[in-house]
C-alpha cells in the first residue's frame, strides 16, 4: 500500500509550461518565446531536484539490500541474532521528507 504523503510532487506547474509551449507553437511572438525561455531554468531545477531524489532513493535501497543480504548470510551461518543487520539498517533509515524540510532542499 502506497503512502501518498511521501511521494515527491512536482514543484512546477506542468500545465502552465505546456500552455506556454502550445502558445509559442501557435503564435511565436516575442512575448510567447520569452515566456517559454523563462520556463527553462525552472524545468532544469526540477530535473536536478528529481535526480537528487532518485540518487537518494537508490542509496537507501542499496543500504537496505546490503543489510538484507547480510541478514540472510548470518542466518545461513547460524548466527544467534541474524536480524541485527536488518534492524540496524532500518533504524538508520530516515523517512523520506519533502524537499522543503529534508537535506535535499536548496
Amino acid at each position: 500500500m502506497t503512502n501518498d504523503q511521501h511521494i515527491p510532487r512536482p514543484t512546477i506547474d506542468q500545465e502552465a509550461v505546456r500552455s506556454h509551449l502550445h502558445a509559442v507553437r501557435l503564435r511565436p511572438t516575442p512575448v510567447t518565446v520569452w515566456t517559454v525561455i523563462g520556463d527553462v531554468p525552472v524545468l532544469l531545477a526540477e530535473v536536478d531536484r528529481l535526480a537528487r531524489l532518485v540518487t537518494r532513493t537508490r542509496w537507501d535501497f542499496a543500504d537496505l539490500l546490503a543489510a538484507a543480504r547480510a541478514t540472510l548470510s548470518a542466518d545461513h551461518d547460524g548466527e544467534s541474532e541474524p536480524l541485527t543487520y536488518l534492524r540496524d539498517a532500518v533504524a538508520e533509515h530516515q523517512v523520506c521528507m519533502p524537499p522543503e524540510q529534508g537535506e535535499l532542499a536548496e
